[in-house]
């Protein structure tokens, strides 16, 4: 394994040639069978490093994992932290190194020129994207079947979900509000717990396609059977907290049933969206229970 130093060595090595080194940045060092070293440097590739990897592979989480949509626990939180730049990810001399979607960008070629794996997350929105992501990790730590034991299991959740649906014969109509006033439709993350969950999206039946940003109209569009609430107990801070402060959503939070669904089960395409799904199907099937349907 080569020290720091000559990592070091090799990210000075890669600046003199990055010109010549650019299009490397679309590929990517095939990762080794069985890392024994793996640093995360983002919060969505915390979420799958800590769902799949063995605990003592673990060497560093993302400066993401101390924010309130963490789902680490105290181990995770105990470990070093990770940048998406190259310096200091070689400074923790991994043997993989995990990014979110948006990859490492520019520090890439100097990783490889380092010998360090990169693996970067597929991008997506649904559970599809779900599975594809805990197959990419699980092949990129070399825990594959691990990574299918886990699909099974969110398959067999999901199912559940569906069983939980049929029993209760209607289909609620779900709106989701996020703390900054925003909602989400059709092509979200959102959108896909909802449905799994065995409700309609309100807000993309009044048109809603991918994240919207506040509106307090939405308040006038919707009478929906239950309100998705998120973001708004956790601790997660922002100076544009409509959801929370503006009078037209808090009369649509208070006027119907309402649910609060923790923003660190779905920040990302991560494991925590069956989750997720499962606590607004626990809210749906009180309605059911009390008759609301």
């Amino acid at each position: 394994m080569w020290s720091v130093m000559r990592r070091l060595a090799a990210a000075c090595i890669s600046a003199c040639v990055w010109a010549t080194s650019a299009s490397a940045q679309e590929g990517s060092d095939a990762p080794p069978s069985n890392p024994g070293r793996v640093a995360s440097a983002d919060l969505c590739a915390d979420a799958w490093v800590i769902e799949l990897a063995s605990r003592d592979s673990v060497i560093a989480l993302s400066w993401q994992v101390d924010s309130p949509v963490s789902t680490a626990s105290d181990w995770a939180r105990a470990l070093p932290r990770a940048w998406a730049d190259a310096e200091r990810l070689m400074a923790l001399d991994p043997d993989l190194a995990v990014f979110g979607p948006g990859g490492p960008g520019r520090a890439r070629p100097v990783l490889e020129a380092a010998g360090i794996a990169t693996l970067t997350l597929p991008w997506g929105e649904d559970f599809a994207a779900i599975r594809a992501s805990a197959r990419a990790t699980g092949a990129a730590l070399g825990r594959e079947a691990e990574a299918e034991a886990w699909i099974a299991g969110l398959d067999a959740r999901l199912e559940a979900l569906s069983g939980r649906a049929e029993a209760r014969g209607w289909s609620p109509s779900v709106f989701y509000l996020s703390v900054t006033g925003g909602t989400a439709g059709e092509g979200t993350l959102i959108d896909a717990a909802i449905r799994a969950a065995g409700g309609r999206n309100a807000a993309s039946e009044a048109g809603a396609v991918g994240w919207t940003r506040s509106d307090a109209e939405w308040a006038l569009r919707v009478s929906p059977d239950l309100v998705v609430t998120s973001y708004f107990t956790d601790g997660y801070r922002t100076a544009g907290n409509a959801g929370q402060r503006h009078a037209a959503f808090r009369r649509l939070v208070g006027r119907h049933p309402s649910v609060e669904v923790p923003g660190a089960l779905w920040s990302c395409t991560g494991p925590g969206l069956i989750e997720a799904a499962e606590r607004i199907a626990d809210a749906l099937d009180t309605l059911a229970r009390e008759g609301e349907g």
